[in-house]
């Protein structure tokens, strides 16, 4: 168990450096940016404790925030993707799946695991860029955002797990 927390807590802190010094640089057409810390929290396996999967996201998201200068926005983001992210595992596994599955590529197929990987991504952006505006009078452009980051974060995702795989 102790070594599970440290392997985490490696990646985690490998995933908020990567996000905040590599993936905040990169802004397509004014619109679209990788948010690839949500990554972390599709990839957590299907027996996880929600309030594990709670604490994670919201730390991660408050780390990312400490270095972002945003106040809250990705923390409540990732903290949601963590509260979601349970339930939606468990509509994509055979009924058949080990409990401690995780969610991949090789565990689920490419088309499940590309589904789920969708929807949170989907959800984060969404939220991710309303929190972000603060108002919905730009509401055209927020979508615009929120799309296109959704977009660019699934393909990356999409990306580094068929490398991995």
């Amino acid at each position: 168990m102790t070594i599970d927390i440290l392997r985490r807590l490696f990646v985690c802190i490998i995933v908020c450096l990567l996000q905040v010094l590599v993936f905040d640089r990169i802004w397509l057409f004014n619109v679209a940016t990788p948010l690839m810390v949500v990554y972390f929290i599709i990839a957590l396996p299907r027996g996880y404790p929600r309030w594990g999967a709670l604490l994670w996201s919201f730390f991660l998201g408050l780390a990312v925030d400490m270095f972002r200068n945003t106040p809250g926005v990705t923390a409540a983001s990732l903290t949601i993707i963590g509260m979601v992210q349970p339930n939606l595992i468990e509509l994509f596994l055979p009924r058949d799946a080990e409990p401690d599955i995780k969610s991949s590529v090789r565990s689920l197929g490419m088309w499940h695991f590309l589904s789920l990987a969708a929807i949170l991504v989907v959800i984060f952006c969404l939220v991710f860029f309303v929190l972000e505006a603060f108002t919905l009078a730009a509401w055209l452009y927020c979508l615009q955002c929120a799309g296109a980051s959704a977009l660019l974060t699934l393909a990356l995702i999409m990306a580094f797990e068929t490398v991995r795989k």
